[in-house]
């Protein structure tokens, strides 16, 4: 039976072009995670190449990878040797023609506990995702693992609060967001500090309304791999928060580091007792949600 408490780390790293150097380079972080006492532990975004969404080119097709191949056979390895729960985010071919941006979560016995497929997609200048992502189709989930009841959704997921509700419903106990977020450098001055703090405040603000941990992973680095542009400055600043919105553990904006918080069952319990926003829900008056628009 999964404890009272369980232990949830975020990797925050730099990651470059070379699959096989980053998978190498994963592998040994959770793996320093683990040792640190981490449980569950969550990496970075589409982690096995750079950003590649900075352009639209057919031959990124080339990073995708089939279900339960090279990530999944690397991770349910680790996962079974040391006996924690592993969220990988990869970037999925389904089929000729259909990909996802998409995340294993991988139990403690190097089974899968689940499958999570990104649900929103964006579509902003270099960050052109609707170009190789189909929207998800599975839904959102809550992931019974051997360590306890998680979630996953990813990055541009952040900003929906439907998405963090209807995990939460779900049972889950930890919102993961593996994320891949940062500034066009042109703009960093005038805009990056608001940019920075909302996509922050809005995941503290799900942890509040909903009673829950929310944990997101975010790569850090300048990459600019195309000619003629100023690249993507990724931010870091990955963090963990606890059931009201509290800051755990929180990285820099440029360092590779490994964050650490206890889930505390109890505590979120409390919390849910003394803060019901989940019991006082009108249920029978949200049915205009599912509209794009009330007019």
């Amino acid at each position: 039976m999964p404890k009272n408490t369980y232990k949830i780390a975020v990797l925050q790293l730099n990651l470059n072009d070379k699959p096989e150097n980053n998978l190498k380079k994963c592998l040994k972080w959770v793996e320093d995670a683990a040792k640190q006492g981490a449980e569950v532990i969550l990496i970075p975004e589409l982690y096995s190449s750079h950003y590649f969404c900075q352009s639209e080119d057919v031959e990124n097709f080339a990073y995708a990878e089939p279900l339960y191949s090279t990530s999944f056979i690397a991770f349910s390895a680790l996962a079974k040797e040391l006996g924690v729960v592993i969220i990988v985010p990869f970037f999925e071919k389904r089929m000729a023609g259909v990909y996802h941006n998409s995340a294993y979560i991988i139990d403690t016995d190097g089974t899968e506990a689940g499958l999570y497929r990104k649900m929103h997609i964006p579509d902003d200048p270099h960050f052109y995702e609707k170009f190789y992502f189909t929207p998800g189709d599975i839904g959102f989930k809550s992931f019974p693992t051997k360590k306890g009841n998680i979630g996953t959704l990813i990055c541009w997921d952040q900003w929906y609060p439907e998405a963090a509700r209807l995990t939460a419903l779900q049972g889950a106990e930890v919102l993961f967001y593996p994320t891949a977020i940062g500034w066009h450098p042109q703009e960093k001055e005038q805009y990056g500090e608001n940019q920075q703090g909302a996509w922050m405040n809005v995941m503290r603000g799900h942890a509040v309304a909903n009673g829950i941990y929310v944990a997101a992973a975010n790569r850090i680095g300048l990459e600019k791999y195309l000619p003629d542009t100023d690249g993507i400055e990724f931010w870091g600043s990955s963090f963990i928060a606890g059931p009201q919105g509290e800051i755990l553990a929180q990285a820099s904006v440029d360092k590779e580091e490994i964050l650490i918080a206890e889930v505390d069952l109890s505590l979120q319990e409390n919390v849910r007792q003394n803060w019901p926003f989940l019991r006082d829900r009108r249920i029978d008056k949200y049915g205009d949600i599912t509209k794009r628009v009330i007019d």
